[in-house]
């Protein structure tokens, strides 16, 4: 029996995309500590502690990892464990600067710390254009998204200088306009009146068991919200603020531009489903 060449040819995409993923996640073991040392954190519920942009934090070891890596939560550093590069970490120290850290060319710390963010915007928006073309319902627009995550590509592979310089929100607006249009493909699917509950304050709402497919929740803020058995397949979750949110048995497995962080920042138990790209928080099951 001959197989289908679309199927096959899906097939290959499918792992092309899968690889790409797995190289938009942190790899600590190859960075140079980059988001504990560039980024700031003030002291509050997230941080035992205030560190300005460009001091190590005290918990960094001499081999850049974390000396209470375990123990986040304990020591009073939540914002810590929900916290992801995208893989920005590792490309910036073993491609943008060859390998050499920050501690052997002081010269370059600076410069280093001030690219990471940069990098880091554009590897969150690779991994929402790389989503994107993981959308059947996309379909139609998944040759301007690839031409656009090329782009996108290109540009953290830029020289220091010419990222510290780069106009980053001019591109994420070329990004966000495709987004958006990748959002209404798929949740036009859902056949069903539309929830437009875009950047809407839903902090702490009571929203157990509600049905909320294909709703529009982007930028939506729902902090502390009862979500638990809530139906968010095919809602558009990009920039939602899920912070203390209870997901408890809620169902997220087509949910769309949902990502790590948001899902480490809020509450589940073993009944959450979540995308097959993303992983369970290991504070869900204790």
């Amino acid at each position: 029996m001959q197989e289908d060449p679309r199927a096959v040819t899906e097939i290959h995409e499918n792992a092309e995309l899968d690889r790409a993923r797995d190289g938009l996640q942190g790899d600590c073991a190859s960075c140079f500590g980059l988001c504990c040392v560039a980024l700031p954190f003030s002291a509050s519920a997230d941080f035992a502690v205030n560190k300005p942009a460009g001091k190590a934090c005290s918990s960094l070891q001499a081999d850049f990892r974390c000396g209470i890596h375990t123990r986040l939560r304990q020591q009073g550093f939540p914002g810590c464990t929900v916290y992801d590069c995208f893989g920005a970490g590792q490309k910036v120290s073993q491609l943008t600067f060859g390998g050499q850290d920050w501690r052997q060319a002081p010269g370059t710390a600076q410069q280093m710390f001030d690219v990471f963010p940069i990098v880091r915007q554009l590897h969150e928006l690779l991994w929402y254009l790389t989503e994107a073309l993981t959308l059947l319902q996309a379909r139609p627009i998944h040759g301007d998204i690839r031409l656009v995550l090329d782009e996108t590509e290109r540009l953290t592979r830029l020289d220091p200088e010419t990222l510290r310089e780069l106009d980053v929100a001019a591109h994420r607006q070329t990004v966000n306009a495709l987004l958006l249009r990748t959002s209404e493909l798929v949740r036009a699917g859902t056949r069903r009146k539309k929830q437009d509950r875009r950047g809407a304050d839903l902090i702490g709402a009571k929203l157990k068991g509600a049905d909320l497919r294909g709703a529009n929740l982007r930028g939506a803020y729902l902090i502390a919200a009862d979500l638990t058995g809530a139906d968010l397949r095919f809602a558009d979750l990009i920039g939602a603020d899920l912070r203390d949110a209870d997901l408890s048995g809620a169902d997220l497995t087509d949910s769309i531009f949902l990502t790590q962080p948001q899902l480490n920042s809020a509450k589940g138990d073993a009944g959450t489903k979540v995308p097959r790209s993303l992983n369970r928080p290991t504070q869900w099951s204790r």
